[in-house]
């Protein structure tokens, strides 16, 4: 697998004394064919699981937000160094060090059992930076059949290993301080947002605004009295083409969309499309299933012209109020407590629909739910906008250590 190769590496002197001629590229299948290497998956660990063992140990599944953690074990698989990966997720791999820890049966890991031939940081830092440039096809699992094929990592020297290593994680310590000190200021803006959200989504000042209107009069509704709720059916990623009809994934929801959305980042054919249920300008798309009680049933709004098909586990809500203002109900505490005591299953958590019509909501008349999505879209605009603020600051200096760290993992090939 040919590799770009800088004008100017990093450790060009090294290079050239060790390596002048370039050096190997292996697929993490050869590797493990040739004993430096092993993979392998977990074991199913379910929610009951957790709940019936309760523990200190960190256990890592699908997932490739919150470090790949769903939640503590009184049991461990493991208690080296290892890599694992999300098989769900899309493939982002993580690196653990010595702590006892677990990992689910959709959660994969690699093992080094030639550390004379492969430093497991080096490798670890090879595989991000191939996932980062890869962008993972979320139409596949990232199943160790997969990960074997897809990943080519080079093999310079052991001593160019450590040093790129040793280069990186200084980095890495660096940006993890700089970060930290704008993530505690954004968290910091993100609690005074959520406050700001409730306040404004609450009954006394709803009630306010809409007395100010000299009556009209709040009216205390379930979702259920307002709209219809529609299950979705047969789409899976297999089913994405490259154009087509918009579709909406639930496993989407969680990992891409925001609040809203004009459009999909995914399609399916027409033919397919006829088959599947359908959102429509101004519906909640709502997932139903979720392994975090703080996950199930996070909503998008669709606010797309053409119609977009939805996946299972996901629910379409209906109706003919302000649609941004019927998605920020979802994200008050309010809710956050009703899905909570609703939410059951073992391994994933589930909310059905028959639950989510008795939500009840403060619904203003339309002309108060417009200006409180105004004053909302403006305040979560400055919150989470990735074009301003902190959140622009702390993904340009991620750009710029993936960039650094491109520059370290680019080798001439042997042979090219």
């Amino acid at each position: 697998m040919s590799q770009t190769q800088p004008s100017t590496h990093p450790l060009e002197s090294l290079l050239q004394q060790h390596c002048p001629n370039g050096v190997e590229f292996k697929e993490l299948g050869e590797l493990e064919l040739n004993k430096i290497l092993n993979l392998g998956r977990g074991k199913i660990i379910s929610q009951n699981d957790l709940k019936n063992c309760p523990g200190e140990y960190p256990v890592y599944s699908s997932s490739a937000t919150k470090n790949g953690e769903i939640g503590k074990y009184g049991k461990y698989m493991f208690d080296d160094e290892r890599i694992t990966w999300s098989i769900d997720g899309g493939g982002k791999f993580f690196y653990r060090n010595h702590l006892k820890y677990s990992v689910t049966n959709v959660c994969g890991w690699i093992k080094v059992i030639n550390l004379d031939e492969l430093n497991t940081k080096f490798l670890f830092y090879a595989l991000i930076n191939e996932w980062v440039k890869k962008k993972f096809n979320y139409t596949k699992k990232a199943h160790p059949s997969i990960i074997k094929k897809e990943y080519c990592i080079p093999l310079p020297p052991l001593e160019i290993q450590y040093k790129i290593v040793e280069i990186l994680d200084t980095f890495t310590e660096l940006e993890a301080e700089l970060e930290a000190e704008l993530e505690a200021e954004l968290e910091a803006r993100l609690k005074q947002y959520h406050y700001y959200r409730n306040k404004l989504l609450s009954f006394e000042e709803l009630q306010r605004r809409t007395d100010m209107l000299n009556g009209g009069g709040l009216k205390l509704v379930s979702l259920g009295e307002i709209g219809t709720f529609t299950r979705g059916n047969g789409l899976t990623k297999a089913d994405f083409v490259e154009v087509g009809v918009p579709c909406i994934h639930y496993g989407q929801i969680h990992t891409h969309y925001h609040n809203y959305t004009h459009s999909t980042i995914s399609f399916v054919s027409e033919e397919k499309a006829k088959k599947l249920k359908k959102a429509k300008y101004g519906d909640l798309v709502i997932v139903g299933v979720s392994e975090d009680k703080d996950c199930v049933c996070k909503a998008v709004v669709y606010l797309g012209k053409q119609e977009a098909c939805v996946s299972g586990d996901t629910f379409i809500f209906s109706h003919s109020q302000n649609p941004k203002f019927i998605g920020y109900m979802f994200q008050t505490e309010n809710f956050n407590t009703f899905k909570h005591k609703y939410a059951q299953g073992a391994k994933v958590l589930r909310v059905h629909n028959e639950q989510l019509e008795k939500f009840q909501i403060s619904l203003p008349p339309l002309v108060v739910q417009n200006d409180i999505v105004e004053l909302l879209d403006k305040f979560d605009t400055l919150t989470n906008d990735l074009t301003s603020g902190i959140p622009a600051e702390i993904e340009a200096r991620k750009k710029q250590y993936e960039y650094y760290r491109e520059r370290l993992l680019s080798f001439k090939e042997q042979g090219k």
